[in-house]
């Protein structure tokens, strides 16, 4: 058990309309008996991408004791299961190999990467260096893992194609629940890019955070230009 935010659910408003069940990406609310009920804590990841849709306003966020967030399927899933590989990091390094016995060394500190996955509380986004990056980047910018990657905790995401205001609450939470040391974000020239720039941004001004932010632009092309 640990305290941690999670939703809460006023079943005296509640009017069994069920509008905030498909907005629950975890599966984590259902209707019982005509009422939208909270059916499992380790499927509730806090982050409240439901609240907006209740037009009773019977859902709200509070921090208690609960069961870890535990992704749907990940005990059997590699795809969301939490894990760590900083401790990899304090082993000595071999000269010219990489994990696979050559090759250049993957950077990658954590796993999963990608925002929706990524519970805002995992223990991988404490102390540290966080880059975001859109999702094209890492294809576009041959040295990513050592220029950009090396050092740092890495978010994936859309830009374009991706909710921005569920990963606007998804930042303000991480901030809010971590120590973040500083954010990059690390995307592509096309102007679709750009969306997730004011996001961060009004992230960190609503954490109260005074956290650092960089940005970098790559090329399609595959050139660092900011």
């Amino acid at each position: 058990m640990v305290k941690r935010k999670i939703i809460k659910i006023d079943e005296n408003k509640c009017n069994g309309c069920g509008l905030c069940i498909p907005n629950c990406q975890e599966g984590a609310i259902r209707l019982v008996d005509g009422k939208a009920r909270l059916v499992s804590d380790v499927l509730c990841d806090g982050l409240g991408a439901c609240l907006g849709k209740c037009p009773q306003d019977a859902i709200t966020i509070e921090e208690r004791e609960a069961k870890e967030f535990v992704h749907p399927g990940s005990p059997g899933c590699p795809g969301s299961k939490m894990m760590d590989f900083r401790k990899k990091e304090a082993a000595p390094a071999t000269e010219g190999k990489g994990q696979a016995g050559g090759g250049i060394e993957s950077q990658l500190r954590q796993w999963p990467v990608q925002l929706a996955l990524v519970p805002p509380f995992a223990p991988y986004l404490n102390n540290v260096d966080l880059l975001i990056a859109a999702d094209c980047v890492p294809f576009a910018y041959a040295n990513f893992h050592e220029d950009l990657l090396k050092g740092k905790t890495l978010l994936v995401g859309c830009p374009k194609l991706d909710d921005l205001e569920v990963y606007q609450e998804k930042f303000v939470q991480i901030l809010e629940n971590n120590n973040v040391w500083s954010i990059t974000y690390a995307h592509m020239e096309v102007p679709c890019c750009f969306g997730l720039v004011g996001i961060i941004q009004e992230a960190i001004r609503r954490s109260g955070k005074k956290v650092p932010f960089k940005e970098i632009t790559i090329s399609i092309k595959g050139e660092k230009i900011a």
